[in-house]
């Protein structure tokens, strides 16, 4: 919600939003808010969430939020979340302005498809459980083999 949706926050420097993510990896591309500090807090499921700092480095940064945790992203910072969850995942963010502003760094980019899915791939390919059931299915094929061969 901000000042063009309701006249009355016109002047109070302050917007307010709610977002709704799907299961399985639903992504806010990177983007920044060029006129506004904006504070999430997570209030249901688990968000990835990324940040670059803007010095020669162009540093990513990254951290899983949880419900009820709070994060801060100074004005300007590109930054990016996605669900990992099986479930549903809610975020409200205030931001310090009637008209934050939000530019999307991969809107009407060809490599935007190709982003989400390296980050995706990312997640995957850190998740633990991925790794654990792997694992258990070898031993289990392991298992069965020698089962047959009578070891």
């Amino acid at each position: 919600v901000n000042a063009d949706q309701i006249l009355g926050l016109n002047t109070l420097d302050i917007s307010l939003v709610r977002i709704d993510y799907a299961p399985h990896g639903d992504l806010n591309p990177p983007h920044t808010h060029p006129r506004a500090t904006e504070i999430l807090v997570v209030h249901e499921g688990t968000l990835y969430f990324g940040f670059v700092v803007s010095n020669p480095e162009n540093k990513l940064f990254t951290k899983v939020l949880n419900k009820g945790d709070v994060f801060v992203f100074p004005v300007g910072l590109i930054h990016f979340k996605f669900n990992i969850g099986k479930t549903k995942a809610v975020a409200i963010a205030a931001l310090s302005s009637q008209n934050p502003a939000q530019k999307n760094l991969l809107k009407g980019s060809p490599k935007a498809k190709a982003t989400k899915q390296k980050l995706q791939n990312a997640r995957n390919s850190t998740t633990p459980k991925a790794k654990t059931s792997q694992t258990k299915t070898k031993s289990t094929q392991a298992e069965k083999q020698k089962q047959k061969t009578g070891d």
